[in-house]
């Protein structure tokens, strides 16, 4: 299992960064991000579209559960799970459809359901790094990348 840390100073860098992961993504990625509210979750997905060619603006599917980005070459199918408390309500909402789909799926508070979503996968944790702001700055971001099964370890090595 890899594990790769980054640190972002500002939403443009967690954007940037999220733009070179989203460019590597393939049909099949799954990613699960986990962080509390606020620590860029939506920000670090905006950039994954932008690497995958999505123009359309990214936002946090918090009461749609999913939105779908068409890319350049393939959709994006964004998740956010926060509503949800009960692994018999993925099969309502195509969740595990949108696993098997012709893109990769970024899911926001996935962590509940780790069982349902699989082994392949990447884990992203995000946390703000409130002690490193001054007052009224904006905090650093850590953005831990941790590998599960062959895909996700490319994906960590390939990222610069």
């Amino acid at each position: 299992m890899s594990e790769r840390r980054f640190v972002t100073h500002t939403t443009e860098e967690t954007i940037a960064l999220g733009a070179r992961l989203g460019a590597l993504l393939q049909a099949g990625d799954v990613l699960v991000l986990t962080g509390d509210l606020g620590a860029g979750k939506t920000q670090l997905t905006k950039g994954m579209a932008t690497g995958m060619g999505i123009t359309d603006d990214v936002t946090s599917p918090t009461f749609n559960i999913l939105m779908v980005y068409e890319g350049s070459s393939m959709p994006l199918d964004h998740f956010d799970l926060y509503r949800l408390d009960d692994p018999d309500q993925l099969e309502d909402i195509g969740f595990y459809d949108a696993l098997e789909g012709d893109g990769p799926c970024v899911i926001e508070w996935g962590e509940q359901f780790s069982d349902q979503i699989g082994p392949e996968r990447l884990d992203v944790y995000l946390t703000r790094l409130d002690e490193r702001a001054a007052v009224g700055e904006e905090p650093p971001r850590e953005v831990r990348l941790v590998a599960h099964g062959a895909r996700a370890e490319e994906l960590v090595a390939s990222l610069t």
